[in-house]
């Protein structure tokens, strides 16, 4: 068993579309939305208040539990084809058991 990580930066709806997708596909065990455990406290003085970085779409963690390689590979793939499609980042993390 592996699990898989997404960060994704995207619109809520982009992210919840990948959700759907995550949780259509054959031989998933788990999906799960985590939250990003770091505080972001931006300062109105801080220098770089309203910089384009502090602006950015939202960013969301996703974890999967896939059964073996091949339904990693596929569930990659897919997230990757859609996000393109979505116009958001994807960024993919994979720890194996």
């Amino acid at each position: 068993m592996a699990l898989l990580r997404f960060r994704i930066a995207g619109d809520d709806d982009g992210v919840r579309a990948i959700i759907n997708l995550l949780q259509s596909i054959d031989g998933i065990e788990h999906v799960e939305e985590i939250d990003d455990l770091m505080p972001h406290m931006d300062d109105a003085d801080s220098s770089s208040a309203g910089l384009h970085d502090t602006r950015s779409a939202g960013t969301h963690g996703i974890e999967v539990d896939v059964p073996n390689a091949a339904t990693a590979r596929k569930v990659r793939e897919a997230v990757e084809a859609l996000a393109f499609d979505l116009d958001a980042l994807v960024e993919i993390e994979e720890d194996e058991d």
